[in-house]
């Protein structure tokens, strides 16, 4: 297969690429504008393979994404290519909805036209029995939970911040494409992932860097925001049981099993660098913060047999240890 991976250059796409090129059964062509978040470094030790191949651009070039399918013979589109801060998008909402909204359009668009869909077909007879678009999404799609109960893939879209209502906008026009044109689409909504690669920013290595300068850590509010983390591996192997496995016009979703406070998992990573609880800083709470989030399996693990494996404390443990071994590339983000 030949596997059009946008986004491939940032936390979640560039492990994923590493997961499939071990395998030694797909041609990897990455697509990345290589924004703030996307690093050609993560991946620069497979640069001279048959097998890889880098494009910097933009998903929303659609004379690109026409040459790149054209020349590459695009079988398959793992798109993770977006604008992901939530505190970005408050601030700048209309640069998320050029990437993720109208971006996605077009990369539909191309799909589309390369292979050759003009109707909806469900039983795939007019394109390649392997060609697949994966739109991999987020839990925040849904919203936010109480203290029980868990969202399914039949719960209500109510995404609460301009970043998680583009993504909620780029999974229903995923969906119209498969209706419409029979495009051959498969959503997955994953919650928070963690691990190797992720930008400074989010929660994790933020304080592991800040923890490491001796820096005040920022916590929005009490702290007690309650999310499912994920470990990186666990996501790009669940995505690539979907991609081989998955129900063409599905949604999946993708749980780690690991629900934790925000204070738990800043508390652990401080106890295990030796590090002082007196670095927390609690500040004022985000615009519109999910309390919780919490996914259930049951689908993924039913349909596919597919559960995650990392627990926890081993996830963790393994994350701080990586930023550790590589301090010179976290401190530079």
């Amino acid at each position: 297969m030949n596997l059009l991976v946008t986004g491939g250059a940032g936390f979640i796409g560039s492990n994923f690429i590493r997961l499939m090129l071990s395998t030694n059964e797909h041609m990897v062509v990455n697509l990345d504008s290589l924004t703030y978040a996307g690093n050609e470094n993560n991946l620069n030790d497979l640069e001279n393979g048959s097998n890889y191949k880098f494009i910097e651009g933009r998903i929303d070039n659609s004379e690109l994404l026409e040459e790149i399918f054209q020349k590459y013979d695009i079988d398959q589109v793992i798109h993770f290519a977006a604008e992901t801060h939530v505190d970005r998008s408050i601030k700048n909402p209309s640069l998320f909805v050029e990437t993720n909204i109208i971006g996605t359009q077009i990369l539909l668009e191309t799909a589309r036209k390369f292979w050759k869909l003009d109707q909806k077909n469900i039983d795939c007879t007019d394109f390649k029995k392997h060609t697949r678009f994966i739109q991999v999404s987020t839990d925040e799609v849904y919203g936010t939970l109480g203290k029980s109960g868990y969202f399914t893939e039949e719960s209500n879209l109510a995404p609460n911040s301009p970043y998680s209502a583009s993504k909620a906008s780029a999974d229903m026009l995923v969906r119209a494409y498969y209706e419409t044109y029979g495009l051959p689409t498969i959503i997955t909504r994953c919650s928070n992932n963690y691990g190797p690669f992720q930008y400074s920013e989010k929660l994790i290595p933020l304080v592991i860097q800040h923890a490491l300068l001796d820096l005040p850590i920022p916590i929005y509010g009490d702290g007690k925001q309650v999310r499912d983390w994920l470990f990186v591996e666990d996501h790009c192997t669940a995505i690539a049981a979907v991609l081989h496995h998955g129900k063409i016009g599905e949604v999946y979703n993708i749980g780690g099993n690991n629900e934790r406070e925000n204070n738990e998992i800043v508390k652990f990573i401080l106890t295990y660098l030796n590090k002082s609880e007196e670095l927390l800083m609690y500040v004022d709470d985000r615009l519109g913060h999910d309390v919780r989030y919490a996914i259930d399996n049951t689908k993924i693990t039913a349909e596919i047999g597919w559960s995650p494996r990392t627990s926890y404390e081993k996830g963790l443990t393994k994350t701080i240890d990586w930023y550790l071994e590589n301090q010179d590339w976290l401190l530079k983000t």
